[in-house]
């Protein structure tokens, strides 16, 4: 895979630094159909031939019930079957629920907890004690600069989040990642990245964040990566 070195590099200086991975588990990619997470199930695939710590890899995706999901899910069964891992789909009624029967003011929210509760139940149906999440360091400092000035919170998702009452263990390997490097990756290597039925996508709080921090980036080059080292500096929610 052409670009690949460059993700490895920053997935395997994730999982090293918040020791993600323990020997003989079995992971499972929560595979959205983004480029996020595409591009960390090709990382995870191809480190499996050399990382010290042997693991099994799954990948799992929630069906939200939307129409057409075949032809949805198309792209993510080829590339599983790509890079030989196995691939299961959680038939849910999540879309159904959000938007006609609960019509929340803030539908990302719940959507987002009842498709925390479907991956999880099907990880631990699979054996899995590891779920790996596609957020990556463009995520994490928005979601930061959005806690601070919609909350008036210092906070953030943390690396590592433990499940306590199920066992389970939510990793984010792509947290050094920036967002730049994982369109680079699937770009040249043309991953199929299906268009997302949801009728909220790109009308986000996060959207909006994105298109606020970028005159920044821009401006002042490694904006996001100076953010991201004052978290760790000051230990936010689990940062080191």
């Amino acid at each position: 895979m052409k670009n690949l070195q460059k993700l490895l590099s920053s997935v395997r200086q994730a999982l090293d630094h918040y020791n993600m991975i323990s020997e003989g588990e079995k992971i499972a990619v929560g595979l959205s159909g983004g480029k996020d997470s595409a591009a960390l199930l090709c990382a995870l695939a191809r480190m499996k031939d050399f990382y010290p710590k042997k693991y099994d890899l799954c990948a799992v995706s929630v069906d939200m019930g939307f129409a057409g999901a075949d032809d949805f899910f198309y792209p993510m069964k080829k590339l599983c079957s790509d890079l030989d891992v196995e691939y299961h789909i959680v038939k849910t009624q999540i879309a159904q629920i959000v938007f006609n029967e609960k019509q929340e003011k803030n539908p990302c929210s719940l959507c987002a907890k009842l498709r925390r509760g479907a991956l999880n139940n099907e990880a631990a149906s699979l054996g899995a004690k590891k779920i790996a999440l596609g957020h990556h360091l463009d995520d994490a400092v928005e979601t930061f600069m959005m806690s601070l000035m919609h909350e008036g919170r210092i906070g953030c998702f943390s690396p590592v989040t433990v499940y306590e009452d199920t066992g389970i263990s939510v990793i984010r390997p792509l947290i050094y990642t920036k967002e730049s490097d994982i369109k680079s990756f699937v770009r040249a290597n043309s991953i199929e990245i299906p268009h997302s039925p949801c009728p909220e996508n790109h009308n986000t709080e996060r959207e909006k964040m994105k298109e606020f921090l970028h005159p920044f980036e821009v401006e002042k080059r490694g904006t996001y990566k100076r953010i991201l080292g004052a978290m760790e500096r000051r230990e936010i929610d689990g940062w080191f």
